[in-house]
């Protein structure tokens, strides 16, 4: 983003706009904190701004600062379409593909307000006026901190708008164990803290509170671990059946796949979760070191994502989709064993 769009963007903001502010389907901690944050923060500047999210989100988001002000176009698709048609300006954070929004896809589309990306995920495609993109930076919501920085705005950063940044970037960046934390991050890290953001509620709120049902799942998840030791590679399974007969909920399976890469001497996990509703199975794919799980993902799982961290889906049922997963990997044999 240049010296010359941070201008032409802080002439934008002068005056009120109706703006929406899209995550992606599906949206994960990273995708409601920058949201969230970049919300509380054009509130302040008496903006007529909205969160539209494309579905719902895990409980654990849900306490968040303005959090129940979010739309939900699955649920209020008439009033989240009258809203987007209208808008002025519109912010899409945390993803670069307008396909990402799931059935928004064609509302983003036909709307004729300003577009500004921010992201940090590969390739993005050419559909914004303003371009935000670094695939350097740990999390959307460190990048949300950059650009009220660019703005020359982090005097505005109160408890509530530093709050939903520190989601974002502790959700993404692992609790600050992956490589993408960096020395900045950390000072980010200590600015949101010193602005309100309190760290240990946070991380409480977010991990530490468990339904009996969601710890009974990551049993059932265990217990269907396999792991290839020829190619460094595990995986879980989880049917809808299984799914079914433990209460699951929106977010329950988050970090599950975490628990097959850190086995010893594993570099590639996934997670295969069956979905019916929709007719496919969910895909996460997690790696160490170089081994990149976004090409992966985008040449066999219709996804992608980052190096160490990337999603999928796939049309088939789930014990053809592992089948596939397991053929795959002879191509992929020497990559994974020289990590």
């Amino acid at each position: 983003m240049s010296t010359q769009d941070i201008l032409e963007i802080k002439t934008l903001l002068a005056s009120p706009k109706q703006i929406a502010i899209i995550p992606h389907k599906n949206p994960d901690g990273d995708a409601i904190g920058s949201t969230l944050g970049l919300l509380n923060y054009l509130l302040k500047l008496n903006h007529n701004a909205v969160v539209i999210a494309p579905n719902d989100y895990p409980d654990f988001l849900k306490w968040l600062p303005n959090e129940s002000s979010i739309l939900k176009h699955d649920t209020q698709q008439a009033d989240c379409d009258a809203f987007i048609t209208d808008a002025d300006i519109i912010f899409t954070l945390d993803f670069n593909a307008l396909h990402r929004t799931g059935n928004m896809e064609a509302i983003l589309k036909a709307s004729d307000g300003l577009k500004i990306m921010i992201d940090h995920h590969q390739q993005p495609d050419d559909y914004a006026k303003y371009v935000f993109s670094d695939v350097t930076m740990s999390s959307t919501c460190e990048m949300v901190y950059h650009f009220f920085e660019k703005l020359d705005t982090l005097e505005s950063i109160d408890k509530d708008i530093a709050t939903c940044l520190y989601v974002g970037i502790m959700t993404d960046t692992g609790s600050f164990r992956f490589r993408s934390t960096t020395s900045t991050t950390h000072r980010i890290i200590a600015d949101l803290i010193d602005k309100g953001a309190d760290n240990t509620q946070i991380h409480n709120n977010v991990y530490d509170t468990n339904s009996y049902n969601r710890l009974q799942l990551l049993g059932c998840a265990l217990s269907n671990l396999n792991v290839l030791p020829e190619y460094r590679a595990a995986y879980i399974t989880l049917s809808q059946e299984e799914l079914q007969g433990l209460d699951y909920k929106k977010g329950d399976t988050e970090g599950f796949v975490n628990y097959a890469l850190s086995l010893d001497n594993i570099v590639l996990a996934a997670i295969f979760i069956e979905d019916k509703k929709q007719g496919i199975i969910k895909i996460s794919l997690r790696s160490k070191g170089d081994f990149s799980v976004n090409e992966l993902s985008r040449q066999h799982f219709n996804g992608g994502g980052h190096t160490n961290a990337a999603g999928g889906k796939s049309d088939t049922d789930l014990q053809t989709t592992v089948e596939k997963f397991i053929s795959i990997l002879p191509h992929y044999s020497n990559a994974l064993n020289n990590e």
